[in-house]
Order: C-alpha cells, then structure tokens, then sequence
C-alpha cells in the first residue's frame, strides 16, 4: 500500500483528487484505484503530537516552584494531542501497513516535522518519500505528485524545526515559571509568560510607546529661497533649501543644530535668509536623468500582510486567514505560508493561463491582463532564488468555489497586481538636482516625477493617494557654474515628531526587518541575512497571542502595551526584552537546516543561557517590582504556602494569598508570628516537595503536604519546625 499523508484534509482530498479513481472515502482517509491495496490517502490536521507537560516528566514539576528550576528533560518525550487523538490512531495504523510513505506535509519546516514526527512515533520501518506541492489546482498537484524525492533530503528541515519547538519549550516553560514566581513574591498575580519571539515583540511595542511618552517635541528651523537664472529671457524661479556645508557643521554646536543637522537656533535662521535675500550666487552641481524602476517582486506572507495593513487595512491575522481561504477552498492562489518573493523558470511557461484567469477572477484587472508583455521577463523568475516554495500568486483556476468576500477580493487583487506587474515596463522617473552656494550658504533644489508610469498603473497604493496635492514645476535646466539670484528667501517653523505608534502593517514590517532595531553594526550586519522575528507563518499568531494575554490593546488602528506589558518588558535583562537574540536563532537554525549548524550545540548553549537567567542575583537593578503591597513580614499561605500580600476589605486590612483566586487563603495581620509557620521559610514535602504547612490536631501540632489531600504526607513537629527534615 501506498500512503500518503498530507498536512491537512483539505491538502488530502486535493491529493486524492489527482490520483487515478474512484475514489473511496474511509474515517479519516481516502483510498484511490480500485482494490483494498492501491493508494490510501491520510492526512495530520496540524500537530497531532505535541512536546510533553512538565509533570510527564516529574511529578515535582507540575506545581511551581522555585527550587525546582530549571526544568530540563533528559529525554524529549511527545504526547498526543486530545483533540486529535482519533486521526493520530487512524494515521499510527495505515503507517504500520504501509509499504511505501509519501510525506505531502506543507513545504516549510513546520510542516516537515509535523508529518515527520507522526511517521517516528508510529514506528515505519518502509521508505519515506517527500512531495513539495505549492498549489493546489489539479495540474500542479499531478505535477508534484510525479517528482517525489527521498524525504532524507528534507532531514536537516526536521531538525531545525525541532530544535526551534524545543528551545521554545525550554526558554518558555523556565522563563514563564521563573518571572511569574518572581512577581508572586513581592504580591502581584497573574501569569507573566516569556516566550523568545512574543517577549522581543512586546519590548518592540513598550519601546515605541516609551519614545512617545518621554518625546517633547522641539522647534527648527528651515530655511527656503526662491532663485532664478541670472540671464536669460525668461528665467524660472525654483526653490531651494538651506543645507549645512562641512565648514559650518564645524563651526555650529548643538545650540545650533540637532542630531539631523536641522537648524534650531531661530536667530541663525533670520540671519542665513537675510544674509542672502537679493545676492548673487552660482549653481555648484547640477545633475538630471532618467531612471529606471523595476517591477517590485511578487509577494511574500509578510510583503502581504504589510501591503493590505496599509491598503486595506486588514490585521495580520486577517490577511493570513483570508489567504488560507483563498488556497484551500477557492483554490484560486498558491501556498500562502511562504517566504519567498521569486518564482521558477519553469513556472513562466504558465504565464498566459495565470493571466487569463486573473482577468476571469477580477474584472477590474480584466483590460490589464488582455494588454501585457508576455514575453518580458522579470527578475522574479530565478530557480537559484526558489527553495521549498516560492511566491505567492494566482492559480490557473478562473472561478471561485462560491462568492469570494470582500476581504477575499481584496487580497486576490494585491496578489494579481504584483504577479502581473512582472509583464509591465519598467517605471521611468525624471530627478534633477541642483546644488548652489550664494553668500556662503548652501543650498539645494530637488526634482522627482514619473515620467513613464509602467508598472506602477498597477501599485495599489496608487488608488489611495489620487487627488494628492499638485506636482511641482520642473527645475530650470541649469548648468555647474550658471549664475543665480536669490530673490526671496523665508523661514518656517517646525516642531520635530515623534514616531506614530505601530500599526499591524509597521510591527509586522517591523518583524521582518528586525535588524532596524539593533544597535550592533556587526550584529545588524549578520541579521539583514535572517528572516527577522518568527516566520511568515507565526508572525500573525504572536501579535495575536500578545493581545489574548493581555499585553497588548488597539486603540484605533494603533497597537499600544497595555500595563502589565509594560511592566513586564521593564523588569526584564535587555538580553530578553531585545531582538538581538531570538534573531541570531532564527540565523542558527538557518544554519542547522543547510547542515551547518549542530542542534544538540544550539540547546546545550541555550541551557547555558536559561541558568544565567534563573541565577541572576536577586538585587540587580532590573529584577522584577512589585505591583502590589507585598508584606514586609514575608507571610505565606497556609493553604498552598504562597507569599501573601496585604489587602484592604470592608472589615480592613488583611493577608491575603497573593495567588487569589487560584488560592483563596487568607489570614489576619497579627503583631506575632502565626502559629502554624508560615513566618518561616517554606519546607519541602518528602513525597511530593509542595510546601509543609504546620497544622493543629486534637493530638498537638504537626506538619502536613499543602497538596492535601492529593499528597496526605504528614512530618512530626519539633518545636516549630518539621522534625525529619531538621535532623
């Protein structure tokens, strides 16, 4: 039997669907071809397994605690997923009868491994072929079906996709326990969690509203002549700006230029447009052309993402689950999930049907589509440029399965433009430049137009931006050493501007251009060669998880921090918080998948990293503040043995567990130490190590498991404390 196994159902039934018939349907699997043993077709619906809870380890790690970090398995275990448990069992059985196994996971690293870690834990001992299907039109499905390779090429795939979910299971499951306990002892409640992309996003976020709280806006100064030709019949005044020469950004100090070299002494400004009103000059360089733009490549998730935030507005989440829609069930684009802006050379050869069925699809691109250059060939199309997937754009498909929405229209659209774009002539733009000296002063004049739109008929930015305010006159044609007056000249104030808050469309730009944000030139360098932060794929859903756990909030279209982000992104080392680390591991298991990296290394040396953390001495400036009033006595429950902190009620002031409402202990503020020895230091259960709480029987006192009555371990008292552990 043949076995193919899909990354999810809608992937398998477009498998089944190219595979000779009939076709029977079975629970969870699709058989192909007529008797019992031909092609069976099965599928994953994502991740059936999952790594293992701390407690499948050791009991001891279920609850937590301090003493017990950090939490570092000796060996990985997986577990499946309840949800999908039945498919897993359906899957874990064809495997076994297989004699040949096709892994048609999705061509990305997340899903080779999905599919990988099934075939491994159902234990195959028959070949494993791989299949990279890109789009899910009948044509291209048969044509990747009939170019299966060995599915060892793709191993280096699966181990970078495994260190990645291992690493972010040791740098979250340690972090999150370790800041959630640091700040239930100084009294604050909640889960404060810590993950090596969501964390460096937040502080992407805090950062920016940190600028604009602390901004105080400044006043400068610009300064602007009209000139005009000394000579000649009709000479055309043009305006230029002041601009600093080498000599005076020599001689004006910081009371007289900013950072930007913008003016910001008025008086200096007053005297420049006085010193040159009415005075001769000379132009010292004069510089016209015509230049060539070439059509932007097609777009990737992240290219789409950001271009329907700023069209559209749409949120990332939208733009990827709309994109979704479009590939499985209208079938009207290629694989979404991709990274990749190029295209193979072979896939030119299907350029007039992608163009036809574009124009069948949007009618708006309908009279586009009928008048291009189909034998014009961008640099898109670049098979050294394509790995796994490649661009996003149309399928061959001229209808949809049903009516398209109106987010759905719009994202085909955008996806069409960039893809026929590739069959329009460049954009030719007209820039001139003039550089002049009068008095002594400098100056400048610019000059930019569209000469010959081309492509950019199609850029959909285009469509927002009509009815713009009026392009200026062309510069004179003038000549280096051409004489010039300056007829007037004025100066206007402004006041600098701080950053505007992120938007989905500029966090997500900001994610993939992360090495913007570093402050290393060798560092940044080395990260302009890495896809930024999280992958086309996950982007969306950590922006998204930031908002469910409440560290993020919108205020229009605007993405802020709320409170307890802020709060947490403060107290955290800048080795956390930044995005130089999570960066260079994206660089790493880029390096793990091209067979140049060691994973073992990579997770040896992030346990390095995950101690120094947890070992940080207590008292460093940036250890996390409390957010409540923690109790200066250092009580503990004497339910679960968790630090209290003092709150008022409507009978005053008392103790209460700071892990409320988990924990709903509480006890009065006393002048002496409780009885019961939640003063003291907490003890260890022998059986399970949760905290001993000191409790009173008919028979005197004595110490029982805070975990009672799961854990029902008892230790006699001695004279206060637990005496087997004291001895």
């Amino acid at each position: 039997m043949r076995l193919y196994i899909a990354e999810k159902p809608s992937l398998g039934r477009a498998i089944a669907a190219a595979l000779p018939g009939p076709v029977q349907k079975g629970p969870g699997w699709l058989r192909c071809g007529e008797g019992d043993q031909g092609v069976v077709v099965s599928w994953c619906i994502g991740h059936l397994l999952e790594p293992a809870e701390p407690a499948s380890y050791h009991a001891r790690w279920k609850s937590w605690r301090m003493e017990d970090l950090p939490v570092f398995p000796e060996q990985w275990q997986l577990t499946p997923k309840e949800s999908v448990a039945k498919q897993l069992g359906v899957l874990s059985s064809l495997i076994r009868k297989a004699e040949i196994i096709i892994h048609a996971g999705d061509p990305d690293r997340e899903g080779q491994l999905l599919v990988d870690e099934v075939i491994r834990y159902a234990g195959a001992r028959c070949p494993v072929e791989r299949v990279l299907i890109n789009d899910l039109t009948p044509d291209a499905v048969a044509r990747a079906l009939a170019a299966p390779r060995d599915n060892r090429e793709f191993r280096r795939l699966s181990h970078s996709a495994l260190a990645r979910q291992r690493a972010d299971w040791l740098y979250g499951i340690n972090l999150t326990r370790y800041y959630t306990l640091s700040y239930r002892q100084q009294g604050a409640d909640g889960v404060y969690s810590v993950g090596r992309v969501q964390t460096p996003v937040l502080g992407l976020v805090v950062h920016r509203d940190d600028t604009i709280a602390d901004f105080e806006a400044r006043p400068w100064y610009r300064v602007t002549i009209t000139a005009q030709a000394a000579e000649g019949e009709n000479p055309s005044p043009f305006q230029a700006r002041w601009m600093p020469s080498e000599s005076q950004l020599d001689q004006l100090d910081n009371d007289h230029l900013d950072e930007e070299n913008r003016l910001i002494s008025r008086t200096v400004a007053d005297e420049i447009a006085n010193g040159v009103t009415g005075r001769p000059g000379r132009i010292t360089q004069s510089r016209f052309r015509d230049r060539d733009e070439a059509p932007p490549l097609p777009l990737s998730l992240s290219a789409l993402q950001i271009e329907a935030g700023k069209v559209f507005r749409m949120g990332a989440k939208d733009v990827l689950d709309t994109a979704q829609s479009l590939y499985e069930k209208h079938q009207l684009i290629t694989y979404p999930r991709s990274d990749s802006r190029y295209l193979p050379e072979g896939h030119l050869a299907q350029a007039p049907g992608v163009v036809r069925a574009i124009g069948q699809v949007d009618g708006s691109l309908a009279d586009t589509a009928g008048n291009l250059d189909l034998q014009r060939r961008s640099a898109a199309w670049n098979d050294a440029k394509v790995d796994a997937h490649h661009a996003i754009i149309p399928t061959l498909r001229s209808r949809p399965a049903g009516r398209l929405s109106q987010g759905e229209e719009n994202v085909y659209n955008l996806i069409a433009r960039y893809y026929l774009m590739q069959f329009m002539a460049s954009a030719i733009h007209r820039e001139g430049r003039l550089d002049l000296t009068i008095a002594g002063h400098d100056f400048r004049a610019t000059e930019t137009a569209v000469l010959e739109p081309g492509w950019k008929a199609l850029e959909p930015r285009q469509r927002e931006n009509n009815g713009g305010t009026t392009p200026r006159a062309p510069l004179p044609r003038l000549e280096k050493g051409d004489d010039v007056t300056c007829t007037d000249a004025s100066v206007k104030e402004r006041l600098t501007q701080p950053p505007s808050h992120f938007t989905d469309a500029t966090l997500l730009s900001a994610m993939t251009n992360i090495a913007r944000f570093v402050a290393d030139p060798e560092l940044r360098k080395t990260l302009r060669d890495t896809d930024g932060l999280g992958t086309e794929a996950t982007r969306a859903a950590i922006i998204e998880t930031l908002f469910r756990r409440d560290y993020l909030y919108r205020e229009g279209r605007f993405i802020r921090a709320t409170e307890k982000g802020r709060d947490l992104i403060h107290a955290l080392p800048e080795s956390i918080s930044q995005p130089d680390m999570t960066a260079l591991w994206e660089a790493t298991l880029e390096q793990i998948r091209a067979g140049e990296g060691d994973p073992r290394a990579f997770i040896d040396q992030l346990k390095d990293q995950i101690v120094g953390f947890i070992r940080r001495p207590t008292s460093s400036p940036r250890h996390p503040a409390p957010t409540g009033e923690a109790d200066s006595g250092s009580v503990h429950c004497p339910k679960c043995r968790a630090p209290m902190r003092i709150r008022e009620g409507k009978f005053g002031r008392f103790h209460a567990c700071s892990r409320f409402p988990d924990c709903k202990g509480t006890r009065p503020i006393e002048e002496v130490a409780p009885e019961d020895g939640t003063s003291q230091k907490p003890w260890p259960c022998p059986a399970c190590y949760a905290p001993l709480v000191r409790r009173k029987s008919h028979r005197g006192w004595f110490w029982g498991c805070s975990n009672f009555p799961s854990c029902r371990q008892t230790v006699n008292d001695d004279s206060g404390t637990p005496a087997a552990l004291t001895r």
